[in-house]
């Protein structure tokens, strides 16, 4: 491709040198650069694109898209200087790609908790009417029935157009995706063009990347202010920054609510164990699904695929054979009626919604036994708040190891038993190593008692010291149980 069409509606500063050129591919890591590439010095929290434009151009890039221009500048070389490189690099990758956002109905999901459910069931629901569609999720891509491993909630810039590209040729008509806080700000979904975008919820989460609660809820607002006016922006009203969330948006404003007037309303009329009997707008459906906190993904579905100008008739048969997301209140149960619980929670709003669900629903005699841990390098103000959310609901807590990543496990557990008061103490066990944490739950609990194994869900390894170790929850727990 031509490198003026690639430079189409990039806020340029200056140019060196000729921008007719034929690119054959885009890049922002200087390792993939081969000749004829055009590469983008883009500046990560780690580390900074412009260190490596010489390395970039030694390995055959014949142009450079930056914020700052090198002080030698390179004869045969073109440079580009635009203000803000992960902006530019998220509009080139949708041209060069040929937008392929343009070219499918692209809805975005937003919010702390329940992104992956929502893209799941939107994806599931509209496979189900009959349609080609993609999703991007925490989880794994799925490009109509093919699996694409997934490395991020949302793809780089160059990925996730890649993914577009791939799912138009496919004959997708739509994609569901997740929108995280931290692609916002780091601009990799520049450049794309919304059909709708779905806020869920927010709570404190991610203060680690985002510094203070209003960054994060700003990083949130922009998808919904960046909306263009054929868009819809759909919100959870009962979430009190539901509201803020339209505020400044060109879109058609909607809303969703158990509990306040909006556009979609819905009421819960059962919720069990084996499932939820939800009315959505005047009519009753049952769904696999269980819990408060998915009636309000299900909602938010039911609101999406009325927008995109599905039926009710048609979306609610469907909507009610779902199942939810892989890690997202996966249930196992054994020879002794004791029930396992798989869940993803591990941000103190998630681990209160699990814990209170499971809580409202259990029987008298049912004791609740949590492990729960908190990942590492990760928003240390969360994990006292996550312990003392598991021993407020459950009978008996093992703290236990998430993925330490690079820090100390056991500095970990310190920072969360900060959160376990004097009272609650001889309820709580400590245990770092996560599977003898498993076992002993299984050695605890009794006939038909309820084991909660949160924080890690669908994810099948555990990080220690930068290493990815084999470590599925669901698999563990299952023999465990049946073990013991």
């Amino acid at each position: 491709m031509n490198l003026q069409d690639i430079l189409y509606k990039i806020n340029i500063s200056a140019t060196s040198g000729s921008t007719n050129l034929e690119i054959e591919a885009i890049h922002f890591d200087s390792r993939q650069i081969k000749p004829n590439c055009l590469f983008f010095a883009t500046k990560g929290t780690q580390t900074d694109g412009h260190a490596y434009i010489q390395k970039a151009i030694e390995n055959g890039a014949v142009a450079v898209i930056c914020e700052d221009l090198p002080k030698n500048i390179q004869e045969g070389v073109t440079y580009i200087q635009t203000p803000d490189s992960s902006e530019a690099l998220g509009v080139a990758a949708a041209n060069f790609y040929e937008n392929p956002s343009q070219k499918l109905k692209l809805v975005g999901v937003t919010g702390t908790n329940g992104k992956t459910t929502n893209v799941t069931l939107l994806y599931n629901l509209f496979r189900g009417l009959g349609y080609s569609a993609g999703m991007l999720s925490t989880v794994e891509n799925y490009i109509n029935d093919k699996i694409v491993p997934a490395t991020h909630t949302t793809p780089d810039a160059i990925q996730l157009n890649a993914l577009l590209a791939e799912m138009v040729k496919a004959g997708c008509q739509y994609c569901f995706m997740e929108a995280s806080s931290h692609a916002v700000v780091q601009r990799r979904i520049a450049g794309l063009e919304f059909a709708g975008a779905v806020f869920t919820n927010i709570t404190h989460d991610h203060l680690d990347f985002h510094g203070t609660f209003d960054n994060y809820i700003k990083a949130k607002k922009k998808i919904f202010d960046d909306l263009p006016k054929t868009a819809f922006a759909l919100s959870n009203f009962d979430d009190k920054r539901g509201a803020v969330m339209l505020q400044n948006t060109k879109a058609k404003r909607q809303s969703f609510a158990l509990k306040q007037p909006a556009d979609f309303k819905g009421k819960v009329l059962d919720n069990t164990l084996q499932g939820l009997l939800i009315d959505f707008d005047g009519e009753q459906v049952w769904c696999k699904l269980t819990g408060m906190f998915n009636a309000y993904n299900l909602l938010g579905v039911y609101g999406v695929a009325i927008l995109l100008g599905e039926e009710k008739e048609r979306i609610l048969p469907v909507l009610s054979a779902l199942s939810a997301a892989r890690g997202r209140f996966e249930q196992v149960m054994d020879a002794k009626e004791r029930v396992g619980i798989v869940d993803y929670a591990h941000t103190p709003d998630a681990l209160e919604n699990v814990l209170q669900t499971i809580q409202d629903l259990r029987k008298p005699h049912q004791q609740i036994i949590t492990i729960v841990g908190a990942g590492g390098n990760r928003d240390a103000t969360k994990r006292p708040v996550m312990a003392e959310i598991a021993c407020k609901y459950s009978d008996k807590v093992i703290l236990t190891s998430d993925n330490p990543r690079n820090e100390d496990p056991m500095q970990i557990l310190a920072d969360m038993q900060k959160g376990v008061s004097i009272t609650q103490r001889k309820k709580v066990l400590v245990i770092e190593n996560r599977k003898e944490a498993i076992e002993k739950a299984c050695e605890l609990a009794q006939n038909e008692d309820i084991i909660l194994l949160a924080g890690k869900g669908h994810e099948t390894y555990q990080e220690i010291q930068g290493v990815k170790h084999d470590f599925d929850d669901k698999k563990i727990l299952s023999e465990l149980m049946n073990k013991n």
